[in-house]
């Protein structure tokens, strides 16, 4: 996708959210939720299928019998049709759910998802069908001068979880005082992703929520 120009933060309060309790900011797809298993499911049913065989996503789409993979812009198309109809199909990660209604007794959650904005309704849709109440913002481009400026707002002890490198960088560069932690969901992904001595990593949900309490509450 083309990035976008970085999207503002808006006041907390306008989210629903307290600034004298704690601020987990939690990804989507691949933490919460198993992405790569529901979009291969949408391209199979375009004739394609999905090949996880390297840490991407359009490079891992193919025609079946070929060897190449399918042309990146045709992949952003199909990438862009399923965030817009069927995103809210996706089967939640294991224990996800779980720990942020953990989480949630003792921090705020906060959804911060880079997803086109046509998906906002469906995303939402998916997160109350789990239980899951905490607003919602989709962001474009890396999410450190977002999470900056939603982190800046508290006093609190903040925490951000995501699947990708690059936020996740993005996020400690921006705000250096949260605590980041990279979760990779799908089972499939976890030996092909890229990892950094700068973020624990750690892809059991249970053990994850234990790591992100002990650090929003030190």
């Amino acid at each position: 996708m083309t990035q976008a120009s970085p999207i503002a933060a808006p006041p907390l309060a306008t989210l629903g959210l307290s600034t004298e309790r704690p601020l987990v900011l939690v990804d989507v797809d691949e933490v919460l939720g198993l992405f790569m298993q529901g979009f291969g499911d949408f391209v199979a049913d375009h004739g394609l299928e999905m090949r996880i065989d390297r840490f991407a996503l359009f490079q891992n789409i193919y025609r079946p019998g070929e060897a190449e993979h399918y042309p990146v812009e045709d992949g952003k198309k199909l990438f862009d049709a399923f965030f817009a109809t069927r995103c809210h199909e996706i089967e939640p990660a294991p224990g996800g759910i779980d720990a942020l209604n953990r989480l949630s007794k003792v921090a705020e959650i906060l959804i911060l998802s880079n997803a086109p904005a046509q998906a906002e309704a469906l995303r939402t849709q998916w997160l109350r069908k789990h239980g899951l109440p905490h607003p919602l913002i989709l962001n474009s481009g890396p999410k450190g001068p977002i999470a900056a400026g939603l982190v800046a707002q508290t006093p609190q002890r903040t925490a951000f979880v995501d699947d990708l490198l690059p936020n996740l960088d993005s996020v400690q560069d921006h705000s250096p005082g949260t605590a980041t932690f990279q979760h990779v969901a799908d089972l499939r992904l976890r030996p092909l992703a890229p990892q950094s001595e700068r973020h624990p990593r750690i892809d059991d949900w249970a053990e994850l929520a234990d790591a992100i309490e002990a650090a929003i509450r030190r």
